[in-house]
């Protein structure tokens, strides 16, 4: 029965899947954080504005090979897992990450037209200008489809199928719950990336939620008797560091005034991109007039 929990799979463990979890980190930095420095860095020649970006290929195999491995890492659990749940999460994270590419390919693209990530649609100068007015809601549809629509349906399966994968990551046995040398290095840029996903894509409430669940059956299996093994490790312990990383972020940009009306409500994170418009652009560019 899918979803139904063997008895045999009681008292399995599973080694440390060092292949799938490098293979995350390695496309996750390669192919999301880096699709749009690809964009910005490759000669305009070659990617005209009018035609898909460097940056959209790297999504489009992005939303191609991350559902694989998913799939891939829910096969490898020691406990036969929800499928019907895990089915649909996949074909709703497919959805949501290529509802997003379209979004994001003319986002990023506006950039080269001086759109400035760190205000609001409707403030920015190459958007204030449009005629008909009627064009800047436009803008917004498009700016909601990227930022909301496309985040949730893209997010809310990610984060649950890594839940789902977490909860089979349990084991009696003491000496299984360890890590070895492999996940400790790759626990760093794991968890760099998981901060630049939290704050790029403004999740922090799913992000949250998430780990708070992960902690309280973390603390529910332990008065069975059971522990994590070394998967289960590596997830929980990056999700902590990734807490700590979200918080040095704000702790360092917590006065800055303009970043803080773009991001006015009681959980203030600055996207990293807003960042970089606001602030590393303005840098490059007294660079380039001296």
């Amino acid at each position: 029965r899918h979803g139904a929990v063997k008895n045999e799979d009681t008292f399995k463990t599973s080694p440390f899947h060092f292949d799938l979890w490098f293979y995350f980190t390695l496309q996750n930095w390669v192919l999301d954080f880096g699709r749009p420095i690809a964009m910005i860095i490759l000669p305009l020649e070659w990617f005209p504005l009018n035609k898909p970006s460097a940056g959209d290929y790297f999504h489009m195999a992005y939303n191609v090979i991350t559902p694989f491995l998913l799939l891939k890492l829910i096969e490898r659990s020691p406990k036969t897992l929800p499928r019907s749940m895990v089915y649909v999460s996949i074909i709703m994270f497919v959805m949501g990450a290529s509802i997003h590419l379209v979004g994001d390919s003319v986002n990023h693209r506006l950039i080269f037209s001086g759109y400035q990530h760190h205000l609001s649609v409707r403030e920015n100068p190459i958007i204030k200008n449009l005629k008909p007015e009627t064009l800047i809601d436009s803008f917004e549809l498009l700016y909601y489809y990227d930022e909301y629509l496309g985040h949730s349906m893209w997010y809310i399966p990610f984060f649950l199928i890594l839940f789902i994968y977490f909860t089979g990551c349990f084991t009696p046995v003491e000496e299984e719950s360890r890590m070895p040398v492999a996940a400790l290095l790759l626990m760093g840029p794991s968890s760099l990336y998981y901060w630049y996903l939290v704050t790029e894509g403004q999740i922090f409430i799913l992000y949250i939620f998430t780990f708070f669940a992960m902690m309280a059956l973390v603390m529910h299996q332990k008065r069975k008797g059971l522990v994590l093994d070394s998967n289960g490790l590596f997830l929980f312990y990056s999700f902590i560091i990734t807490l700590v990383l979200i918080a040095l972020w704000v702790v360092w940009l917590w006065n800055d005034k303009i970043l803080r009306k773009k991001y006015p409500g009681v959980i203030y994170i600055p996207e990293p991109w807003a960042f970089y418009t606001l602030h590393m652009n303005n840098l490059h560019a007294a660079k380039e007039s001296l």
